[in-house]
């Protein structure tokens, strides 16, 4: 029998756990926290996106950063298999907008709980409040851990499932890649991501909570578009947010680093400028003998209607009829194009996910094992994968965990 050290009791590494003692492993999992799951309970809201429905093929579309190194993974582990593993456990999902799989309850703390009692019937030995300090290596092959209290822990084989360092407060402070480096490991520049970003204009302030659904975003550097996306987003006193913005800053983050990049917001993407400028028509007709102030409510939100309305360049108080024919279409483009200047990034205290980690490079994609220390396993966040919103991050962290727990006791 395999005796298996996993650090980190996040969701790779209690699907780990859960995996290497299925298969007849002596599991003892190490968590700092003084619980399990600390992230996991925040994610999707509190309602945990366990993962998406899409085709298994089709994951790989929403895969940032190296989407061939999970193909072992995702097919050793679908997100069919998860959602089954998940309901064995006597967790009811349900499938939302875009795909998204939740638990039925809408309670993280059910998929919590359910590892928690599989890891109690499985006989996995957890220690909370384990702080590892460093890796116990001889001649390139692991030997144990030595936890910060002195302790040293031996085992056969350590899987490494310490995430990343977005959400620090939940445990996530980059432990792993410092056990990674210390092994020879390279890992790559790391960068939030699934993260808001801030932006030049005064007028995000004035739309702040504003949310804004069934729009179209698209980011471009001057040059060339670097993301489009369709879907919901939100305003706040630093800039924006919401599912579009999370996704894309996973995209567009690298290149933000270096320059400024233009958000292009389209509020009516159903309609194309003609049937806009139809539409505008039609309301200008109706009101005629108003103010333009006035005239344009049905068209907006009352919040985002003044700063429309201050950008268009047409004088509030005009009577609707003196409007040309060039100041209406201005304002049609102006509804198409609804721009801001993205400037930066917010930190990893609001990123959901780490950009970047161990890179893959040295990793076994069919293993998940070191390739330069043997016995030596990693999964999940700490690695450099990361995927767009969607359910889909915590699917590699499962398919990763589950496929690591495998050879961790072979």
């Amino acid at each position: 029998m395999s005796k298996v050290l996993v650090i980190g009791g996040g969701a790779a590494g209690m699907m780990a756990a859960i995996t290497a003692a299925a298969n007849g492993g002596e599991v003892l999992l190490l968590e700092k926290n003084e619980k399990l799951g600390k992230k996991l309970f925040i994610t999707g809201k509190g309602r945990c996106n366990i993962t998406n429905a899409a085709d298994t093929e089709d994951l790989f579309s929403a895969i940032v950063s190296n989407p061939k190194f999970l193909y072992s993974s995702f097919y050793s582990f679908t997100n069919s298999q998860v959602i089954d593993f998940f309901e064995g456990l006597g967790v009811k999902t349900k499938i939302e907008r875009g795909g998204r799989v939740f638990p039925a309850s809408d309670h993280s703390s059910d998929v919590i709980r359910a590892l928690e009692r599989e890891m109690e019937q499985l006989g996995v030995e957890i220690y909370l409040q384990a702080e590892v300090k460093e890796l116990i290596l001889k001649e390139h092959v692991i030997k144990g851990v030595v936890l910060t209290s002195g302790k040293k822990l031996y085992a056969d084989t350590v899987i490494v499932a310490t995430g990343g360092i977005s959400y620090p407060s939940t445990g996530s402070t980059g432990d792993g890649y410092r056990f990674a480096k210390a092994c020879g490991h390279q890992v790559t520049e790391i960068l939030p991501s699934l993260v808001p970003m801030e932006v030049k204009e005064w007028y995000a302030k004035e739309l702040m909570g504003l949310s804004l659904r069934n729009i179209e975003i698209c980011v471009t550097d001057g040059k060339k578009k670097l993301y489009q996306e369709f879907g919901e987003m939100l305003f706040t006193h630093y800039g924006v947010t919401g599912p579009v913005i999370l996704s894309a800053s996973s995209i567009v983050g690298k290149k933000l680093k270096e320059k400024e990049l233009t958000l292009h917001i389209d509020l009516k993407p159903a309609l194309s400028e003609e049937q806009l400028d139809k539409r505008v028509l039609r309301e200008f007709e109706t009101n005629h003998n108003r103010q333009f102030k006035n005239a344009v409510d049905s068209l907006f939100p009352s919040k985002l209607r003044p700063v429309i309305v201050e950008l268009s360049g047409i004088p509030e108080e005009k009577k609707v009829h003196e409007i040309t024919k060039e100041e209406r279409l201005h304002f049609v483009r102006l509804i198409k194009d609804f721009s801001m200047t993205l400037t930066g990034l917010r930190g990893y205290k609001e990123a959901i996910i780490t950009k970047g980690g161990v890179s893959v490079k040295e990793i076994d994609p069919s293993t998940m094992e070191s390739k330069l220390v043997k016995g030596l396993f990693f999964a999940g966040e700490v690695l450099d994968l990361d995927a767009v919103t969607g359910g889909y991050n915590l699917q590699i962290a499962w398919s990763t965990g589950y496929l690591a727990g495998m050879n961790a006791n072979c």
